[in-house]
């Protein structure tokens, strides 16, 4: 990692997304499930971006504990994922209400009675789109930012690229729009800014840091990658999911459907035990991830059970076991620095991008 000096520390791009939020620089740590705790979350927004803590995963006690855990550890302004669907979705936006949580985030479009509640509150909304359509409704509704994935960003992910969809959505809408998906440095800020958007969210990028908690022997997995070792696969939960290519998802793919089926039923019922979910909460939040997509009743067991697929990996460190979700930048990420370092060097690179842009004459 190259040298930084003070005046590159102190270098900022003020725009929309950062007025809204506060916050001093215009990066988003993306609220990933198993990984978006507080340590991680805090180091994001105490090097000046938007950290954003992953509620999904978590119980109601859990979250108010991991949002306090955040606020004692940083004064600045930070997020909370939540899933839209997820049955608690208004004790969850309680939570983040009673606790003066910044902003919330969605990784599906929230209702229009659940932003107008956050609004009223004083909470900036903020949902993950993946397509135009999306945007302009969230927008119409009362959103007041969009984060726009494309599909090169890992997890659940579309197949528009982002140097597509990114400028559709800042087209289509008239609040700060954060691209995500293929993004992990100074250039690719410069090149979002270019494009329109008021900033860029990150997710392997932050995974892959000091601050993460994350296993080392899984990181070291991620920083072995190519960008050839990420791939698309449909075979953990029956929607498109980007992650590394290991072993076990090769199996998931060989796998006949009733083996599939069994694997995912022992999965979701260590996911039942340990979240207090019933089964048919569980069956419902499988359904609600089908996205109106023609999935069958093992799909949505699968659907119900990748959370623990994820965990097994990125808790207990176990690859043989879990899967990985990652965006295709993992393949050309090779190093851990902390979140102050990292923000430190997008902000730099940025800098020297700009000033090295060629003029016109």
């Amino acid at each position: 990692m190259s040298d930084v000096g003070p005046a590159e520390a102190e270098f900022t791009i003020p725009t929309a997304f950062t007025k809204l939020t506060g916050v001093r620089h215009p990066l988003v740590q993306t609220g990933m499930g198993w990984v978006a705790g507080p340590r991680l979350v805090s180091a994001a927004a105490n090097a000046g971006a938007l950290g954003i803590l992953a509620s999904a995963t978590m119980t109601l006690d859990q979250l108010r504990s991991a949002v306090r855990e955040v606020k004692s550890r940083t004064d600045r302004p930070f997020g909370v994922n939540l899933r839209a669907d997820a049955g608690d979705a208004r004790e969850r936006v309680a939570v983040i209400v009673a606790e003066g949580v910044k902003v919330a985030s969605f990784a599906l479009a929230p209702s229009r009675e659940l932003i107008a509640e956050l609004k009223d509150a004083g909470v900036v909304v903020i949902p993950s789109i993946g397509a135009r359509r999306h945007a302009e409704k969230v927008a119409a509704w009362g959103a007041d930012a969009v984060i726009v994935q494309g599909g090169e960003g890992g997890g659940h992910t579309g197949d528009v690229a982002t140097s597509v969809l990114l400028p559709q959505v800042v087209d289509a809408v008239d609040i700060p729009v954060v691209g995500a998906g293929g993004f992990h440095d100074g250039r690719g800020l410069v090149a979002a800014l270019a494009y329109g958007a008021a900033g860029i969210a990150m997710g392997t990028r932050f995974l892959l840091t000091s601050d993460s908690t994350v296993p080392d022997a899984v990181k070291a997995r991620y920083l072995a990658a190519g960008v050839k070792d990420v791939t698309v696969t449909t075979a953990v939960d029956g929607l498109p999911h980007r992650m590394l290519r290991t072993e076990l998802v090769d199996a998931l793919e060989n796998r006949g459907r009733s083996r599939v089926l069994l694997h995912a039923v022992r999965r979701a019922a260590a996911f039942r035990k340990l979240s207090g979910l019933t089964w048919s909460q569980m069956v419902r939040d499988g359904l609600a991830m089908k996205h109106g997509k023609d999935l069958g009743w093992s799909q949505v067991l699968l659907a119900a059970n990748t959370p623990m697929l994820l965990k097994a990996s990125m808790v207990e460190g176990r690859t043989d076991l879990g899967v990985m979700a990652s965006g295709q930048v993992a393949g050309v990420i090779e190093d851990l620095p902390s979140c102050a370092e990292l923000v430190t060097r997008v902000m730099a690179e940025a800098r020297q991008t700009l000033t090295t842009l060629p003029t016109p004459g």
